[in-house]
């Protein structure tokens, strides 16, 4: 994407215009004034009813401004501040912060009102932030653009939320836990300026360290993963996305769409943008704080130290539940720690000092064990006891930290007691948590953003296809009363080279029969009908038919479609190659469009047990091989396709390239809402797609 011109201008601006300044009792123009007391710049009130406020001079309108105006906030009443907006662009002011409400979150009207400056930041190349924002922060010119009742403290994290009544409790907490911030801003409406703008700025700006963010929704879902994908190589992105639903699901009318719902596309689209997803506000903090201030581990091999047996098991057994594990010592580090140690504590890993340990045998054995060439981090915990002096040790733990280099976190338990020691070990960038299994998450969450950096993305293969046929095809259902399409769009599928049965749709039982005499051995045979998405269920597919019983079946199938539904489009009966099932796996390979990410790719077992057992992974299109060959890797039947019980294995590299022929295909058609192959069946010999099923939208061809 294009990086929105001057935008870092919203974070240090030398003059901010207040569009709306006032000192009435109550009101947001006064508390944005009041909360900008502190600011290092000029700060310029704009009211035409007042020659001053708060004893600084005011203006009537920005035109009478003398000097230039970095950034304006707006708090007017909605119904001019559509004019005032406009008539700050006029005059060259190139950031806006609408704080003001009452646009696309009230109806149409309101919506109307969002459209106009949606077009007046076009017109005018504007950075617009909101509307109903609570505003901007930026702690390094001391500037408190919102009317939130706290300023942040600084620090090198930068944060966006959605909600603004989210950042004003965020902020009283972090104040409380000694959290600072770079920047902090309220996205509000997004009418211009989203998620991806700022994770983008922040990451140019060289001075935030880590970037979070309070989401109830992406705006553009492939440039977020796109954009963020180049960020996290520097910048960690951690989030908490909230607003999960299931109504995209429930509104689908293909296997793929019930199984790939909105949550998972999130879910989907988070991973393969390289970000850190929290789930709660607490574990939003706990991955920043370690991220903010501790090396990547060069391996996942934990070491725990403890004084007391249970909590060092509920650090073993939250490691078990984590993608890291435990270290096992040299034996130099077990001889050494036998040499140190008590004949009491236990020298393997976990370590228990014991709890008449004293600072000094902590200390030892942290050492001993970040020395071990097979110990990547450690945990260190502690337990309160009259032989154990907190702040001692925290000088200790930050001290044999620094001297190895491995990332390490603490577990001081306990109260007032923990504050100070709990600062120390703050100030040098080692996070300390009340619970052992939060300290292992956090580490967890540490590893995994080193294998986000060292992850390449790699382009989508470009597959030679037949756009100009497939278009063709999908334009058939401008001339139906529907705008599903089932088998008789096969051909769909050769276009773009995913392989398919021999075999043809045919209205007559004297052309299902030369159809079937030009395949070898029995066929199938299946009613085709836009109006009978489950044909299995009233007896609408028969396997096997010989040549000499193809009329017949015929006929039967006809009769039986219409006894079920005697209103159904009968478009004919497909007589198809028989594909052996025995020798091959039956799988699912779908799409599902989401409103946010688009093309959502689905891969997993197929068949009639696709929606029973829903072993399936997904990721969002454009997918690549590598991408491709994960979807395979993660479903739990696996197996079945690599050999298992003496199986032959199928023929996985043609699984692949099915999954990246299919997204390109979708990628390339938005047109096309949902698409399910079942089964698509994978045999030692390729792929043959069985079925197809899918949905198109003829006003996007």
């Amino acid at each position: 994407m294009t990086m929105p011109r001057g935008a870092r201008g919203l974070f240090a601006p030398e003059r901010v215009a207040v569009v709306g300044a006032t000192e009435r009792e109550g009101s947001i123009g006064r508390a944005i004034m009041e909360n900008l007391e502190s600011f290092a710049g000029d700060v310029v009130p704009i009211n035409p009813k007042r020659d001053e406020v708060f004893g600084i001079a005011a203006y009537s309108d920005i035109g009478a401004v003398p000097d230039p105006v970095d950034m304006a906030v707006v708090v007017v009443p909605p119904h001019i501040a559509v004019d005032a907006v406009r008539n700050l662009a006029e005059n060259g002011v190139k950031n806006v912060v609408v704080i003001t409400a009452g646009f696309g979150e009230t109806g149409s009207e309101g919506a109307a009102r969002e459209h106009e400056l949606q077009e007046i930041a076009s017109e005018y190349d504007l950075n617009l932030v909101g509307p109903n924002s609570l505003g901007v922060m930026s702690t390094p010119v001391d500037m408190n653009g919102s009317f939130g009742p706290e300023d942040a403290l600084p620090g090198s994290m930068s944060f966006m939320s959605q909600s603004g009544a989210f950042i004003t409790a965020v902020l009283d907490w972090a104040n409380d836990q000694d959290i600072g911030f770079k920047d902090i801003v309220s996205l509000g409406n997004k009418a211009v300026l989203d998620e991806t703008d700022f994770i983008e700025i922040w990451n140019e700006d060289g001075d935030t360290d880590v970037i979070l963010g309070y989401l109830e929704g992406i705006e553009n879902g492939r440039e977020f993963i796109d954009t963020a994908r180049d960020v996290t190589e520097d910048t960690p992105i951690v989030l908490v996305k909230s607003g999960r639903t299931d109504a995209g699901a429930q509104a689908a009318s293909s296997h793929t769409g019930t199984i790939a719902g909105s949550e998972r596309a999130y879910e989907a689209g988070l991973d393969q943008a390289g970000v850190l997803r929290a789930e709660n506000v607490e574990e939003l903090f706990d991955y920043a704080r370690i991220l903010d201030g501790q090396p990547v581990p060069d391996g996942d091999d934990v070491a725990v130290i403890t004084n007391a047996g249970g909590p060092g098991v509920m650090a073993t057994d939250a490691i078990g539940d984590s993608d890291l594990n435990m270290a096992s010592f040299t034996e130099e580090t077990v001889e050494r720690l036998g040499e140190t140690m008590p004949d009491e504590a236990n020298i393997y890993n976990p370590v228990d000092v014991i709890g008449d340990a004293d600072n000094e045998r902590f200390k030892k054995a942290l050492d001993i064990v970040l020395e071990d060439e097979n110990v990547s981090s450690a945990v260190v915990i502690s337990c309160p006891t009259a032989v154990i002096e907190y702040e001692g040790l925290a000088d200790d733990i930050a001290e044999v930290q620094q001297k190895h280099g491995n990332p390490v976190v603490a577990s001081l338990m306990g109260g007032e007691r923990v504050e100070v020691p709990a600062d120390t070990l703050r100030d040098h960038g080692i996070p300390n948590y009340f619970d052992p299994a939060r300290a292992v998450r956090s580490l967890d969450a540490l590893a995994t953003y080193r294998d986000i950096t060292e992850l390449d993305y790699e382009p989508p293969i470009e597959f030679d296809v037949d756009r100009d046929r497939a278009e063709e095809i999908l334009r058939s259902v401008e001339n139906r009363d529907t705008n599903r399409l089932g088998v008789e769009a096969m051909e769909l599928l050769d276009a773009y080279g995913i392989p398919t049965p021999a075999g043809d749709i045919v209205d007559t039982p004297t052309k299902a029969r030369e159809v079937a005499e030009g395949i070898d051995g029995g066929v199938v045979m299946k009613i085709v009908s836009p109006d009978i998405l489950h044909k299995s269920d009233i007896g609408g597919v028969k396997v096997g038919v010989e040549d000499e019983d193809v009329e017949d079946a015929f006929e039967d199938l006809v009769t039986r479609a219409r006894n079920y539904q005697p209103d159904a489009t009968i478009l004919g009966v497909q007589v198809q190659e028989m594909v052996d099932l025995d020798s091959g796996t039956e799988t699912i390979l779908g799409m599902n469009r989401d409103p946010q990410f688009g093309p959502l790719m689905l891969f997993g077992l197929g068949g009639i047990f696709v929606e029973i057992l829903e072993d399936t992974t997904v990721r969002v299109a454009p997918v690549s091989e590598r991408e491709s060959e994960e979807m395979i890797d993660e479903i739990q039947s696996a197996p079945l396709l690599r050999g298992a019980r003496g199986r032959d294995p199928v023929d996985e590299d043609a699984v692949v390239e099915s999954v990246q022929r299919l997204s390109q295909l979708v990628t390339d058609f938005p047109a096309i809402l949902e698409l399910d192959i079942n089964p698509l069946v994978a045999t030692p010999d390729g792929v043959q797609a069985v079925d197809i099923r899918l949905t198109v939208d003829p006003d996007q061809l």
